[in-house]
Order: structure tokens, then C-alpha cells, then sequence
């Protein structure tokens, strides 16, 4: 069944709400486009992008997304739009997210590993009429991905090939372009989807620019800043914390850089004069690793940004002795709030603590089960509201009632202990989320493939803790007759079309699962049993 959506995205604050964030500075009527003409104003030949060879200006920059701006609207596509971008981090990632901010038109962000399972879902619920892409990257043809989901979602009128530099490379920039109204939603993210396949994520102009902006400041970027983007760019952190838009704001440079591992972002590092990045746990432990005996000069790096997982304090204390720069960790969610370490905070806070929030306005509950608050140290649920913290999904009204108060605090799902000075120390989820180096898996959707395989009678989907990924994916199997093989299954799974960080690491088979007293198996209680009974068989 198509459950392709027309409704243009929305998100809205209460008018009082919106009024006092546009009366402290927080909001402050910009758009994408506007950042971005601003800065190529005032500095049109500095470089913006580098990605490899290629080196765009500030100039250059404005020019492509404006000959991608009129590329797009002559296809016949409208303001508001949604258009799903999956480009890997290279030159043409800036270019081509510019022209449809230009355009008036919505990206909605996919990462590269999605495959055909995700990318369908995220065009019938974001009603998507296009596909931006790149032909083939690390060996993988996209076009081949993009005409699978073409297929299913006929609807999905335009697959879009972007160049090295851009889609609509030579099209001439138009004599005008939409208006945009910066309290409408300039994208949609991807939640990290605690049951079943990832939410969409409505961002405005004002509420976005504002995070960056301010995260910009926080981390002290300027135009001399250099912020190598390790992650893939679509994701949260290294667009926003202060990540690539942040650097853009500041007038800094931007450097993309394809594979995060220790030789290909070292030598970035050292050729480009690095000065600050954002990485997972599993990455920064790779890299403190490597470092010793690496020959790259990595000595421009100033700040090793950590985030998306908590960062175990035994390793946080490894960083600055190891890599010759300061940690600051980061702890924040596509929704919304996002706490800092700050750079002049003593070593015992960077260590040990996941930061604070961004903004005074940023409002933090910590509660008991019973939605009752806790003191200071007592670990409890983090609930959130503020300029930049969403108020709803798009097209989830059943999401919306689990996920907002009524009052419209975001419950996160993270368990938190505030400690003096508003500062925040991640203690784990709440729900069955499993935080595999940084991608947050909906134990359930793994799951529901499981369970698909023929030789497959049940299957629950647990995180085990994991020393280089921070938690790692084990499904329990009650197998059928003849009994799979775990590579059988896991192979099954990966044919699915998921991205691949969602196979599980490990299948272990068991006869039965623990019933309740009618016969029923819940899953909270079941997932929590075969958690706590693995982990004590792994430590005898």
C-alpha cells in the first residue's frame, strides 16, 4: 500500500513560545539562503568546501546552488516540495542541500548505506517527488538503488544525478527566486527510530540556524576554523554541532572527507590543516590507536569533538594525551537539544560528563517512572523543550502522542543524571534502542526481518555492550527445522535492502522464550531477561 503524503511539513511553537525566542535573538528571521549569501558577500574568494582536488569559494558555492536552485524548479517542482538527498561527503553534498534551500524546496536527508527498505519509506511518508544521488560511490551503483525505489513509488517523479560539483552544473541562475519564510520547515531529518523504520523530523530555518549559530560560538569557530567533516554529512552532528553549517556561518572552511579511517582522515588532517572534527566513540578510540605510529602531522587539530554514544570516561582521559588536543563531548539528538562540554571547562567536567545545553531557554526535566522530578544525581528520563527542540514528527500522529507532553516537552528516551552547573551524564535508553557507533536501531525493525526468514519461528533483538562499538546488535533465534545457519540469516536480513549497520553482529539460538503467566511474551521483560542472562554467562 502507497501512504504517499501531499501534507507540506509543519512544525510550530506556541505563538508565546515563538515570540519570546524572537525577542531574545534566537530567531532571528534568516534563512539558509540568506547565510549563505551573506557570506559570500563578505568574503566571496575565501574557500568554503575542499573535497579532494576540488576547492570551492564562497562564490563559487552561491553560484552552483543557485544553477541548482533553477535546475530543480525547471523539472517542475514546486516550494515545499520534498526532495530525498543521498550523496556521500563530496563537493557536490553543499551545492546541491544550497539550491533547494534556494529553491524553497525540503530535503529530506538519507544516509549512505540506506538501501531500497529505507529510502522507500522515506519517500512515501515524506511524499518525496525526487532523488538527488550520486552515480556510484565506494563501489555501490545508486542509480541501480534509485530505480528499485522509482519502481515501488511511481510517485517519486525524478531521479537526479548530481555531478561532481553539483546537479544542473552550467544552468543559468535565474532572475529570481522563491521567497522563503524562515518559520517554515527547511528539511526533514531521520529520527533514530525506536520502533520500526526511523521517523521525519521537521526542522525550521530559524530553529536550525540558531543551534549552528550558537554551537559555532560555543566551540569558538572563526573564519581561520577548519572543520573536517568525518561522519557522513547528512547525519545531525557534523551538520550542526557546529559541523559543516556551522563552520559556513562562521566563514570558516569545510573539508570532506569519504571514509573516516585513521590513514584517509589523518592525511586530511595534515595536508589541510585540520583544526576541529566530530567523531563517534569506536572512531576516536580507532584513532587514539593509530595515532602513535601514524606519519601524518596531525598537530593542527585543535578540538576532537565526541558524540552520539556516551564516551566512556576511561578513554574520554586518553584523548588529550594521545592526540595533543582538547575533547569536548557533545550529546544531542536530530530533535532537538544538544549539550556541550565547554573548551575552558576543567578536565574533570570534559571527562566525565556529556555537557550542557546550549541555550538558558533550553528547558531539562529529569523524572522518575512516575513523571515525578529527581534530584540532582539521581539517574531519571530526560525530557526536553526549547528554540530548537521540535514540538512534533511529521506524518505520526500515534509517534507524536508517545513522544511529546502535552505541554510540549520531547521525551528523548535517554536516561540522564544532572549534575551541578546543568551538566548532564548519559547513563543509557530508556526503550529498546540500540546505539550501535552511533546509529540508533529500532530493536523491533531488525526484528520484523527476522522474522520474515521461513526458518525463523521467533526472534527478539537486544544491545550488548561492545568495547569498540558501544553497543552491538545480538538477535535470540527459536529456530525452525532444518535449523539456518547464523550467516544463512544474516545474509537473509542484508537481502532485505537495510542499511548494513541494522544486520545483527550476532545470532545466538535458543529452544524457547519465558512466557507470562497467560502465555505472553513481553518484550520489554524478555529483551531485559536475555540482556541480563548473556551478559552473566559472557562474565563467568
Amino acid at each position: 500500500m502507497d501512504d504517499f503524503s501531499t501534507d507540506i511539513p509543519r512544525q510550530v511553537w506556541p505563538e508565546d513560545f515563538a515570540a519570546r525566542y524572537r525577542a531574545r535573538g534566537y530567531w532571528r528571521g534568516e534563512t539558509f539562503g540568506d547565510v549563505l549569501r551573506a557570506r559570500a558577500a563578505e568574503h566571496p574568494s575565501r574557500v568554503a568546501v575542499t573535497a579532494g582536488e576540488v576547492n570551492l569559494s564562497y562564490a563559487d558555492l552561491l553560484s552552483r546552488a543557485e544553477s541548482a536552485a533553477a535546475g530543480y524548479l525547471s523539472l517542475g517542482l514546486r516550494p515545499g516540495d520534498r526532495v530525498i538527498v543521498q550523496l556521500p561527503n563530496v563537493a557536490a553534498f553543499l551545492p546541491s542541500v544550497f539550491g533547494l534551500f534556494l529553491a524553497g524546496l525540503v530535503p529530506v536527508y538519507a544516509l549512505p548505506a540506506h538501501r531500497r527498505t529505507e529510502l522507500i519509506h522515506f519517500a512515501r511518508r515524506a511524499g518525496a517527488r525526487a532523488l538527488v544521488i550520486t552515480e556510484r560511490f565506494e563501489g555501490f551503483d545508486y542509480t541501480a538503488l534509485a530505480a528499485e525505489v522509482q519502481a515501488e513509488v511511481p510517485k517519486l517523479e525524478h531521479i537526479i544525478v548530481a555531478g561532481e560539483l553539483g546537479p544542473f552544473e552550467g544552468v543559468p541562475a535565474p532572475a529570481g527566486l522563491p521567497q522563503v519564510d524562515p518559520s517554515q520547515v527547511a528539511f526533514l531529518q531521520i529520527s533514530g527510530g525506536s520502533t520500526g523504520l526511523s521517523k521525519l523530523i521537521p526542522r525550521t530555518h530559524d530553529d536550525y540556524i540558531y543551534s549552528f549559530r550558537a554551537s559555532a560560538e560555543i566551540c569558538g569557530l572563526g573564519p581561520e576554523s577548519v572543520y573536517l567533516c568525518a561522519l557522513p554529512a547528512a547525519h545531525n552532528f557534523p551538520m550542526s554541532s557546529p559541523g559543516i553549517f556551522g563552520t559556513l556561518h562562521a566563514g570558516g572552511r569545510v573539508v570532506m572527507c569519504p571514509n573516516p579511517n585513521p590513514e584517509t582522515a589523518f592525511s586530511l588532517i595534515a595536508r589541510e590543516r585540520v583544526t576541529i572534527t566530530g567523531v563517534v566513540p569506536p572512531l576516536a578510540l580507532l584513532w587514539m590507536e593509530a595515532a602513535p605510529k601514524t606519519r601524518h602531522d596531525i598537530s593542527s587539530l585543535q578540538v576532537l569533538q565526541v558524540g552520539g554514544a556516551k564516551f566512556m570516561p576511561e578513554a574520554a582521559a586518553r584523548v588529550r594525551p594521545t592526540l595533543g588536543c582538547t575533547l569536548q563531548q557533545v550529546f544531542g539528538m536530530a530533535e532537538g537539544l544538544v549539550n556541550y562540554t565547554r573548551l575552558d571547562d576543567p578536565e574533570e567536567i570534559v571527562v566525565n560528563t556529556q555537557g550542557r545545553p546550549i541555550s538558558e531557554d533550553d528547558e531539562v526535566l529529569v523524572l522518575d517512572d512516575a513523571g515525578n522530578p529527581v534530584p540532582d544525581g539521581i539517574p531519571g528520563h530526560l525530557l526536553a523543550r526549547g528554540p530548537y527542540t521540535i514540538r512534533a514528527y511529521h506524518n505520526e500522529p500515534a509517534a507524536n502522542a508517545r513522544s511529546f507532553t502535552p505541554d510540549g516537552f520531547y521525551r528523548t528516551g535517554d536516561i540522564v543524571r544532572r549534575l551541578p552547573g546543568g551538566y548532564l551524564s548519559v547513563q543509557g535508553r530508556a526503550g529498546d534502542h540500540i546505539n550501535r557507533a552511533g546509529e540508533k536501531i529500532s530493536a523491533e525493525e531488525v526484528e520484523d526481518h527476522l522474522l520474515a526468514h521461513p526458518q525463523v519461528y521467533d526472534a527478539t533483538v537486544v544491545s550488548i555492550p561492545d568495547p569498540h562499538l558501544g553497543e552491538r546488535i545480538c538477535a535470540f533465534v527459536i529456530p525452525r527445522e532444518p535449523r539456518p545457519r547464523a550467516p544463512e540469516i544474516k545474509a537473509f536480513v542484508r537481502a532485505r535492502g537495510i542499511a548494513e549497520f541494522k544486520v545483527p553482529d550476532q545470532i545466538v539460538f535458543v529452544p524457547s522464550f519465558q512466557t507470562t503467566a497467560v502465555g505472553k511474551v513481553s518484550r520489554n521483560v524478555l529483551r531485559a531477561e536475555l540482556r541480563a542472562r548473556y551478559l552473566a554467562e559472557e562474565n563467568t
